[in-house]
């Protein structure tokens, strides 16, 4: 744009020089990590007082950005007893125009006071013109979004002086007018940013089912050397479509199938930091733990095989 103003080169690669350190010191803390479970205030006690190896808890860091009181306070808390992971959903870095300068320096603050191990968000956009949408949306992957992506991510790999990891998204229907394959797509973003992947499993059964796609052959096919982190939840059916169309709701256990993709992609991959995901009809710490016990020994399996 005319008149705009850029930082001189050398002034961005020593911010990006700094932005790898980080990175390369959290990845140290990463290779520590096993099971952990997404962070909710109600089982705030069961958290702190939690021993088990490799524990980690992951927020979204929208929920915390408040300046002091209660969450801020919590997360704060929960961050020096354990290993804390960001899991952002508003970056919108596939929207038309760039992040939210304002929302990226609040979101920089909460990073330099909780040092996460991970800092994630999704391959999707839900801002248009200033307004925002409670939702994840599609886009077709052509070689313009591609270039937008990319320029998102680095602006904000930039800003909060960490890498990204960034989300393969959940899929309802076809889109048309992609220039890319998904993972050829992810393949490319990790090559001009740098950034990493987040794999969530859940996604890749759900949209496998209603994609009529086949979930192994996505899976042989991902960048499984980016990923920092892998996402398991459980899902529901969509009782008025007459297809049986999965939602990736959070809301139940991880499913029978999605445990054996998770099996495959250890098979491919090695261990991975597991997060297991639950956003509603969230039971009790035990039951969510129970699946992490269940991760960790497909972890401990991994390795010994190793």
């Amino acid at each position: 744009m005319r008149g705009s103003w850029c930082p001189p080169v050398r002034a961005r690669r020593s911010r990006r020089r700094r932005a790898t350190a980080r990175s390369a010191r959290a990845d140290q803390v990463r290779g520590s990590l096993g099971a952990g479970m997404g962070f909710k205030p109600q089982h705030m006690d069961d958290a702190l007082h939690c021993a088990a190896p490799g524990m980690w808890f992951e927020v979204h860091p929208e929920n915390y950005l408040a300046e002091g009181g209660p969450r801020p306070a919590m997360l704060d808390a929960l961050a020096e007893r354990h290993p804390v992971s960001l899991h952002g959903v508003s970056l919108s870095l596939a929207a038309a125009g760039p992040p939210d300068a304002q929302h990226l320096r609040r979101l920089r603050r909460l990073v330099d006071r909780v040092k996460p191990v991970l800092v994630s968000e999704h391959l999707a956009w839900s801002t248009w013109a200033g307004t925002y949408v409670p939702d994840l949306l599609p886009f077709p992957r052509t070689h313009e979004a591609l270039a937008r992506v990319v320029e998102n991510v680095q602006r904000s790999q930039d800003a909060l002086g960490r890498k990204l990891s960034l989300e393969n998204p959940a899929h309802y229907l076809a889109l048309a007018g992609h220039d890319w394959s998904e993972t050829d797509f992810l393949a490319e973003l990790v090559r001009r940013t740098g950034c990493g992947l987040l794999l969530d499993i859940n996604n890749v059964h759900v949209s496998a089912h209603n994609l009529g796609t086949d979930a192994r052959d996505y899976l042989d096919r991902f960048p499984l050397r980016a990923v920092t982190e892998i996402h398991l939840a459980g899902h529901a059916i969509d009782e008025g479509d007459a297809g049986g169309l999965l939602v990736d709701s959070h809301d139940a256990p991880v499913a029978d199938a999605v445990w054996g993709l998770y099996r495959h992609v250890l098979s491919l991959a090695g261990a991975r930091p597991t997060l297991i995901e639950r956003d509603g009809k969230v039971p009790s710490f035990d039951e969510l733990h129970e699946e992490c016990v269940l991760a960790d020994a497909l972890l401990a399996e991994c390795r010994e095989a190793a």
